[in-house]
């Protein structure tokens, strides 16, 4: 039972405690202070049902100061805590019927005594008024405190690509703005006396619409006088590179670095909304100081000439992605540097392989599958790889699979000296099983997908996220369209995935807070959550369901649950709020893994969330909050 409710006197002491906790510890003292003057302290005893859906239009706000406050629904009861939710000092409820001016869908109950402060509804709506960071965390509730959190990381991140900029800075702010242009027919020699004279690097070849028809550079120039024979009196179209990469004026700095890495040019057209030339960016322009020179860390990859090299230029990686932490990157910026290093790593150890291999080899691609096919990779990775080969005949086929598995048994032992670990599991292109021709494949997934085995649903969950890495890709398409197709019309196959989804719970206890990853025998491995398997999956697995059974063909998490949210099979408001928790989850695994290599130990993904500040041990509950109700959507639409 509720006891008396009297106004808490100690001004001082209360703005202290806000001031620790999300929205509060954002807003004003002014504000703070009115907070205060409107508030009174309540007393619950242990198992009190402080406000439920039978309370009808709630018209107060409770903040909890001391104690804990049980949160569930009454038609999740048979879920029991892996439903409910637990809320500790610091934060309010039930803030969305307040919004709403309704009253609550969910019993808050008293899990142990504990003192409550009291906003009423006139505070409520005056603080509304009063603060624009209340009313937008009132507004977006969840999503705000996890986007609060995410910033605040980007906001230690202190450093800058050069003074003033960070990876977010908009090009337009570092481009060179009217740049040099010309027509494609004018002779080559008139090109380079414009660029000596300008004292730059390259020169835009634009149409009458000034749109960028092609780029002549410094190395271009290289390459026309090492020609035997010169000419420069020839147009500028014969020896300029046509349509040259463009990026808007509005993408970041980060967009035009990965764009260049991937492509291996030193300049990128920036344009408006019509299209026209606006301005060109090079690789000086973004990395003058080189603290953050991806371009030329790709580079060096895509041309190390012997494994050695390649895995020693390697070695620069976890200092660049330190350095991208530093600068406040985001978790997509960072797992897609990631995935471009690893993409040219492979590609470069096939590359080397083929040279150095002895004997002939069929037409193949190179599969990637699990988080290097979702582009979803970090310091802590192993292989997971494939191969689709094409065969000239069934005579040859067993000849052509024995030749491919022998070279792929090279590779796997050339990309684990990489750092490229070794599959505990096999799933590798060294593995008979994996090595398979592209009827061979499309066998396969049928069978996955006809006979759902514990086996074969762990392998679905594995190989359904697939991409090519090197060879030809129309054949993976091909193999996704075939998937696609058998899935969609196999619900009963959906539901065991999605029971299988839910295996992986997110680590939340009954009350009080975190459940601490177990061994496979059972005994604990320390107060430690495993952010892979108990943070990141639930959402990964539970949106590949969906993206599956709705025909998406992307293999990104992120991308997928923005298609699906298109496609409206989510609300945008959670969409956003899943977001930003699996960003939230990702991006604590990823500091992990820094702070592992900064002393010295292998990284791993087990965290001790003992070691966050208060905010961000609140918000990472929080986040997995959001992975229990990303898997309760799975559980309605399977019936589980």
């Amino acid at each position: 039972m509720r006891e008396k409710s009297v106004r808490f006197h100690n001004t001082a002491s209360l703005i202290n405690f806000l001031q620790h906790h999300a929205p509060f510890n954002q807003m004003s003292d002014v504000d703070l202070e009115f907070v205060v003057e409107n508030t009174q302290i309540a007393f619950f005893s242990k198992g009190d049902m402080i406000v439920s859906p039978e309370t009808g239009v709630v018209d107060e706000l409770f903040i909890v100061k001391k104690g804990l406050v049980r949160g569930y629904r009454n038609n999740a009861q048979a879920h029991g805590g892996d439903t409910a939710v637990t809320l500790s000092p610091g934060e309010c409820f039930p803030l969305a019927a307040m919004v709403a001016e309704r009253a609550t869908q969910t019993c808050h109950e008293a899990v142990e005594d504990t003192f409550c402060f009291i906003l009423n509804k006139s505070g409520f709506i005056e603080l509304l008024f009063r603060s624009a960071v209340f009313s937008d965390f009132a507004a977006r509730g969840v999503s705000a405190l996890l986007q609060l959190a995410n910033q605040q990381l980007k906001a230690n991140a202190s450093v800058s690509i050069h003074e003033g900029y960070s990876l977010e800075t908009p090009l337009e702010q570092l481009a060179r703005n009217n740049p040099i242009v010309c027509s494609p027919d004018i002779p080559l020699k008139k090109a380079i006396e414009i660029m000596d004279g300008a004292g730059i690097g390259s020169i835009i070849a634009t149409n009458e619409n000034r749109r960028a028809i092609g780029i002549f550079t410094l190395r271009d120039l290289r390459k026309v006088i090492a020609a035997p024979e010169v000419d420069l009196n020839i147009p500028l179209e014969q020896v300029m590179t046509t349509d040259p990469k463009s990026l808007p004026q509005s993408a970041t700095a980060f967009d035009a670095a990965v764009l260049m890495a991937e492509h291996h040019f030193a300049h990128i057209c920036l344009t408006n909304d019509d299209g026209k030339l606006v301005g060109v960016v090079s690789e000086r322009d973004l990395f003058s100081l080189q603290r953050v020179n991806l371009v030329h860390l790709t580079r060096a990859i895509a041309h190390a000439n012997s494994f050695t090299s390649l895995i020693q230029i390697r070695e620069d990686i976890p200092g660049l992605i330190h350095t991208m932490l530093a600068h406040g990157a985001s978790v997509t910026q960072i797992n897609r540097l990631i995935t471009v290093l690893n993409d040219y790593t492979v590609r470069r150890v096939l590359e080397l392989a083929i040279r150095h291999y002895p004997h002939h080899l069929p037409d193949f691609t190179w599969l990637s599958f699990g988080s290097e096919a979702r582009e979803e990779q970090t310091l802590v990775t192993d292989q997971d790889n494939g191969i689709i080969f094409h065969t000239s005949g069934h005579n040859e086929q067993e000849a052509d699979r024995e030749a491919l598995l022998a070279f792929a048994r090279l590779v796997t032992q050339y990309l684990d000296q990489c750092g490229f670990t070794l599959c505990k599991g096999n799933i590798m292109a060294s593995n008979p099983a994996l090595c398979l021709t592209l009827a061979e494949w499309k066998n396969k997934f049928e069978r996955l997908v006809r006979t759902t085995t514990p086996e074969n649903l762990l392998q679905s969950t594995i190989l359904f996220d697939m991409r090519a890495i090197w060879g030809d890709e129309s054949m993976v398409d091909e193999l996704y369209d075939h998937l696609l197709k058998r899935i969609g019309n196999n619900t009963l196959f959906q539901k065991m995935l999605a029971g299988n989804a839910l295996q992986n719970r997110a680590p939340l206890g009954f009350f009080r807070g975190f459940k601490f990853s177990k061994s496979k025998s059972g005994e604990n491995k320390g107060k430690r959550i495993d952010m892979k398997t108990q943070g990141l999956n639930p959402f990964i697995e539970a949106i590949r369901v969906l993206a599956l059974a709705n025909d998406i063909r992307e293999s990104n998490t992120l991308k997928r649950l923005s298609r699906l949210t298109e496609l409206k099979v989510f609300k945008p408001a959670d969409s956003a709020a899943w977001e930003e928790a699996y960003s939230f989850i990702q991006m604590q695994r990823m500091k992990h893994h820094q702070d592992c290599v900064s002393a010295g130990t292998a990284p791993d993904n087990m965290l001790d969330p003992e070691i966050l500040n208060p905010l961000d041990r609140r918000v990472l509950k929080e986040a997995f909050r959001q992975a229990q109700r990303i898997q309760q959507v799975l559980e309605l639409r399977y019936q589980l």
